[in-house]
Formats: C-alpha cells, sequence, structure tokens
C-alpha cells in the first residue's frame, strides 16, 4: 500500500457549512447509521442502481427489530446501527469504521446553535471509548481540527496498538483495520486518516526494530 504525500492534502480546508443538506432537505450517505448499509448504498449510486439506493437512504435508521435481523446475518451488519440518534439540527460530518467483530464505528455529529456550533464524538458504546467528547466553533473546523478532534475524543491509534501491538505492524493488515473514514464534507479526510496511520506505523515499527530485522533479512 502506497504511502500518500503530506503536501498533497489541504489541512486548512474548511467547508461552508454542514447544514446545506439538511437546510435543503437533501440525504447524504453519511445520514445511514449501518456501515453495511451505507458501504451497499455508496456501492448502488456507483453501479447506477437508483432504485436499491433509494430503498437504503429512505431508510437511514432501523428500528430494535430490523437491528436485531441484522445481527442474525452476521455480527458486522451491527456495525453503526447502534450509534445515538441525532439531535434536531445535528448533521454527522466524520466517521471512522474499524474491522472489529461487530464492525464499530466512532461518529463526530455537529448541531448548529445561535452564534456557535457545537460538537460531540459518539460511539456505540454509550460513550465508553471515549475521552474528550464536545467541543465549539464559531466557523466549521479546519480538516486538521476536525482530525485532532476526533482522536483526541476517540484513540484511534490506542485501538491499533491494542489489536497490531504484537504482530509487527504490517501496513496493509493496519491500514486494512480501517473499514472506512468517510465525511461528506471534507473530501480528504480519509487520506489524512491513512497519512497519519501510516505514519504512526513506521514510528511503531522503528521503536520495536521491526524494521532493522527487514532490513538483515533482505
Amino acid at each position: 500500500m502506497s504511502k500518500l504525500n503530506p503536501l498533497a492534502i489541504d489541512l486548512a480546508y474548511r467547508p461552508e457549512s454542514y447544514f446545506w443538506a439538511y437546510d435543503n432537505h437533501i440525504k447524504l450517505a453519511s445520514d445511514i447509521r449501518g456501515a453495511e448499509r451505507k458501504a451497499m448504498y455508496e456501492r448502488a449510486i456507483e453501479a447506477g442502481d437508483t432504485e436499491l439506493a433509494n430503498a437504503i437512504i429512505e431508510t437511514p435508521e432501523l428500528t430494535h427489530e430490523e437491528r436485531r435481523a441484522q445481527g442474525g446475518i452476521h455480527p458486522a451488519w451491527m456495525g453503526g446501527e447502534y450509534l445515538p440518534k441525532r439531535q434536531a439540527q445535528e448533521v454527522e460530518i466524520a466517521r471512522i469504521t474499524i474491522a472489529s467483530t461487530t464492525q464499530d464505528v466512532t461518529c463526530i455529529y455537529a448541531k448548529r446553535g445561535k452564534s456557535r456550533i457545537y460538537y460531540r464524538v459518539v460511539d456505540e458504546y454509550e460513550n465508553m471509548t471515549l475521552e474528550d467528547r464536545s467541543r465549539t466553533s464559531v466557523k466549521p473546523l479546519t480538516l486538521i481540527e476536525l482530525f485532532d478532534f476526533f482522536i483526541k475524543g476517540w484513540d484511534l491509534f490506542c485501538c491499533l496498538e491494542a489489536n497490531f501491538g504484537e504482530h509487527g505492524y504490517d501496513r496493509d493488515e493496519v491500514q486494512g483495520f480501517i473499514v472506512d473514514a468517510s465525511s461528506s464534507f471534507y473530501a480528504e479526510f480519509e487520506d489524512l486518516v491513512r497519512q497519519r496511520v501510516d505514519t504512526w506505523i513506521d514510528q511503531r515499527r522503528e521503536e520495536s526494530g521491526c524494521n532493522e530485522l527487514e532490513s538483515d533479512d533482505e
């Protein structure tokens, strides 16, 4: 897996608004809670299957019975379906999905106030995996502000360490553990996440001596 050029990512990018779709009653892929259903919707859009895409986007949230039925298909189908409900005028602005057994999803929600935007990081475990979970801003966050807030609230690197610390930090395996890093408002969010993960992999491999062992084998 090739590394991304850090100069190619606009860290200072700031969207004009998070609420244009909400205000115009436009439904986005990020409205779909479930990770598998969101991926299915995106594949349907790419394939031009508007009937399937419309059917999925019309049901962004499932009932309790529907969630149980999906979990019966495979535990991964539970991913994202147990995120907390968004409040009035609250939208999802970024998410990271990992390849855990239940394909856990962590998100940032943003809500419009009178003079500020209110953010919260949310998970599917009643915030049990989170730390610093909220902040505000007058304007939408820059890309790097969004990333830093996300990682401060939910430590992706701690999660990666727990899963790969004893397995040599194989780049493809670590990157493959991140099923989805996406945002309807920041086109380069996934690029930034994967770039920072690449940097973390290099640091951990160097600290653990994996790079030296690889050199000896060549």
